[in-house]
């Protein structure tokens, strides 16, 4: 017989609440990330941005000076040491949305649901995997929904790369690879150097791959992780190099159907930008990076370049392909930011399970200290928790709600 634990967690797949008419919104951290979702939001609809918290009292008012920009009204304003504190116990928020650096992420986030808020966390959720296991334990204790903000989820390739995997195109999917490719050596000596530059500073304390999310997102989803299968095993390797110059991390995942992922963090060489975006099954092979290619069941030739990219828009995902569209259409810098957004809003709305729910958050998130610990004893193999307490065959698919 199952559980009690079995059982409980259970109850977070596909976790619904209450419908909310009105998202009502308090942004915690209004450095770079913050400040870009402040002016985001005034292209989604039904979501309010009624607070604002920063410990520096002077991006608090920049803030609030984009929300009057664009027409919109002022947000109550906390700053100071205690500035999310006092957010989250604003009774009127409805969801803490969490900009602020990575290694507060998880306590913030712990606070709001503890205050009965849904939390909507930037990546990585958590940095340890007791963080990981303690949020999915507050969820699971408030009934309160918990969200990790991945973009790459949303890009239009990934999208209709899904279309391609749901519709057998592809076949059996046995492998996938994707990344953190980018090469930040200009960003790093625009912040001052890499002891002040948060993404270098995170990356020198890291000895796996700091930054997992944008690669093994839509590779999750394309595999069904907790959703049929689930990652079983990882080792890593950093390769050597003189602080972050020409070092990158590798990190090789097995799944319990024994599939196979490959990650790659990679911010101090001078490769191009990339993601991989790469999925191999048994009868097709599609690519992102580095260049589009879309090789199908029964195509002789791969379609590359801007026919693959033209193949590939042929293929409509219902649930995010009019949220793209609604993107263009009004002009948003970044399409995959706006589905974000609006689908976070958009279930939020009509009471629909989240696009990623806490798993998906602390499995992702997780990578950041298993790949650590494997590449801290040359490559160990490390085995992959399975948060879902043994209910990772429950469902069969990953699904957007509409």
């Amino acid at each position: 017989m199952p559980n009690s634990n079995t059982l409980s967690r259970r109850r977070l797949l596909e976790l619904a609440v209450r419908p909310l008419p009105l998202v009502h919104i308090g942004i915690v951290g209004l450095g770079h990330r913050g400040i870009k979702a402040v002016e985001r939001y005034a292209l989604v609809e039904g979501a309010e941005i009624i607070a604002l918290a920063d410990r520096d009292p002077m991006r608090v008012e920049a803030a609030n000076g984009v929300m009057a920009d664009s027409g919109r009204p002022q947000a109550r304003s906390y700053s100071g040491d205690d500035a999310a504190v006092r957010l989250i116990e604003d009774a009127d928020v409805d969801l803490v949305y969490i900009c602020t650096e990575w290694r507060t992420h998880a306590r913030i986030a712990m606070m709001a649901l503890t205050h009965g808020k849904h939390v909507a966390v930037e990546v990585p959720m958590a940095l340890t995997v007791s963080d990981c296991e303690a949020l999915i334990a507050k969820s699971e204790e408030t009934g309160c929904l918990c969200m990790m903000l991945e973009n790459c989820c949303y890009d239009t390739f990934a999208s209709a790369t899904r279309v391609m995997v749901s519709e057998g195109l592809l076949g059996d999917i046995t492998h996938c690879e994707g990344a953190y490719i980018h090469n930040l050596d200009d960003e790093i000596a625009e912040n001052g150097g890499l002891d002040k530059y948060w993404m270098a500073r995170e990356t020198l304390a890291c000895g796996g791959n700091a930054y997992p999310t944008h690669g093994i997102g839509s590779i999750a989803w394309h595999m069904g992780l907790h959703r049929g299968d689930r990652m079983d095993s990882l080792v890593s390797l950093t390769s050597c190099g003189r602080q972050l110059d020409g070092r990158v991390n590798t990190t090789i995942i097995k799944t319990v159907q024994g599939r196979t992922i490959l990650l790659q963090h990679d911010i101090g060489t001078p490769r191009p930008y990339s993601r991989l975006q790469q999925v191999c099954g048994t009868d097709g092979f599609v690519q992102k990076y580095p260049l589009p290619t879309v090789r199908l069941k029964g195509m002789e030739t791969a379609a590359e370049g801007d026919e693959a990219l033209k193949l590939a828009a042929t293929f409509r995902e219902r649930g995010v392909s009019e949220w793209i569209d609604d993107g263009v259409s009004k002009g948003s810098p970044n399409t995959m930011n706006h589905v974000m957004d609006s689908r976070l809003v958009y279930c939020l709305r009509n009471g629909f399970p989240l696009d990623m729910d806490v798993f998906d958050g602390a499995e992702w998130s997780a990578i950041v200290e298993l790949s650590t610990l494997s590449a801290a004893n040359g490559g160990m193999p490390v085995k992959v928790p399975d948060f879902t307490c043994g209910n990772w065959q429950v469902l069969k698919e990953h699904k957007f709600y509409v």
